[in-house]
């Protein structure tokens, strides 16, 4: 008898919990969720909000092989703000827009300069869009931008931009930029914002630049010698103080900025040939430590003294050069050393004098200056910042190419 009853006991248990959720699924299925996998959001011609959602439909992948893409759908509209797109793209495709996989979201330069902080303190607040999510600063406008972006050895568009910004650990010239990392740089008060520079080569028109090396570190998106398949790139960073974007990085001066948040791991750099005017040697430089900072406060200045060690070996070779000579190696290695403490200094002035940004955060080092919180606030390190004086000392050990050895 009680096993009749166990067994009743159970199958209404069932029941239960079938009905309970049989809402929540049918509403949950995938097949009535429209996944976005990037956001674009642009000025409107009303001034509103112009927000472009791209889709993806990973069902149309061929299952016979991986040279056919998944193409991706994009849908604008026009909108008093994003919750509000939102809700009007979902009247529009019929199903629901989910954000869980959204990797990147690209905001347009004009945008950019009127401020983007309703927009960031909305997406932060959705409890789909996820931290890591990318930002991007577009010079075209973000629905261009997405269009442009198109994966080149991947199937799928979201794993391209899983991995768009992965190369900035082995060159420097972009960042992991997330709107995790904004947000929080947004409600600090010793450090300021940044994102990602992203942009459209010009394909029309034949490169005509001179291809020196300085040129070749001043390069940024929308301005470089780059062409193929797809035009999107991201090179540089774009610079806030609060909300605005204020200025530009290029690819150099991003550099940098990797070198003193030690978020690189090496890489390549042109400097001038001790022993031949006019011409460039190519070095892979690694970090030796991470880089040393201090900040000082003399009578209401900052004073930040940077010290950075980086081992490295020659890339290029050059015809009768004696690389395995120590004399030439001591030269090249403080051809090196001066050539990357312009670099950094000249970066910091801009960002401290041209720009009054704290991207790296030397505040947060600053605050150890002040005995309590309150006393850092009253000093208002936001706006001390551009009086900032600098002092950076870079030690490197060059070595001969890794082929390159005593016979």
């Amino acid at each position: 008898m009680n096993k009749i009853f166990k067994k009743i006991f159970i199958i209404i248990l069932i029941i239960m919990l079938l009905l309970a959720f049989s809402k929540s699924y049918s509403t949950l299925n995938i097949d009535n969720l429209s996944v976005v996998v990037a956001m674009g959001i642009d000025v409107s011609d009303k001034n509103n909000l112009k927000i472009s959602f791209q889709f993806t439909n990973p069902s149309s992948v061929s299952e016979s092989g991986t040279s056919e893409q998944s193409p991706s759908i994009i849908y604008t509209v026009d909108a008093s703000s994003i919750s509000s797109g939102i809700n009007l793209i979902n009247t529009y495709i019929g199903k629901s827009v989910n954000l869980s996989h959204c990797k990147v979201i690209a905001f347009s330069e004009e945008l950019a300069t009127r401020g983007i902080s309703d927009e960031i303190y909305t997406l932060t607040n959705d409890t789909q869009i996820r931290p890591s999510t990318n930002i991007v600063i577009s010079k075209t406008s973000a629905r261009y931008y997405l269009e442009q972006s198109k994966p080149l050895f991947e199937n799928l568009i979201t794993k391209y931009y899983e991995v768009f910004s992965a190369s900035s650990s082995y060159t420097g010239f972009t960042s992991n930029a997330t709107i995790g990392d904004f947000f929080d740089s947004l409600i600090c008060h010793s450090c300021e914002p940044y994102a990602i520079l992203g942009g459209v080569t010009n394909n029309s028109t034949e490169y005509t630049g001179a291809t020196n090396s300085e040129n070749d570190s001043s390069t940024k998106s929308n301005s470089s010698s780059l062409s193929g398949q797809s035009t999107a790139e991201n090179t540089g960073l774009a610079i806030f103080k609060d909300d605005v974007l204020v200025g530009e990085l290029d690819s150099i001066e991003t550099l940098c900025f990797s070198i003193i948040r030690n978020n690189v791991d090496g890489f390549l750099i042109s400097v001038p040939n001790p022993n031949k005017s006019n011409s460039y040697i190519d070095l892979h430089v690694t970090p030796l430590t991470e880089p040393k900072v201090k900040v000082n406060i003399s009578n209401g200045t900052p004073y930040i003294t940077l010290d950075c060690r980086f081992t490295g070996r020659i890339y290029s070779m050059e015809d009768g050069a004696d690389y395995l000579d120590s004399t030439m190696l001591d030269q090249i290695s403080d051809s090196c050393n001066s050539y990357l403490e312009s670099a950094i200094t000249e970066y910091l002035y801009k960002t401290s004098k041209a720009l009054n940004s704290d991207i790296n955060g030397f505040g947060k080092i600053a605050r150890k200056n002040f005995l309590t919180l309150n006393q850092f606030y009253d000093y208002n390190w936001s706006e001390k910042y551009k009086d900032s004086f600098f002092n950076v000392t870079v030690n490197s050990s060059i070595r001969s190419s890794s082929l390159l050895t005593e016979s």
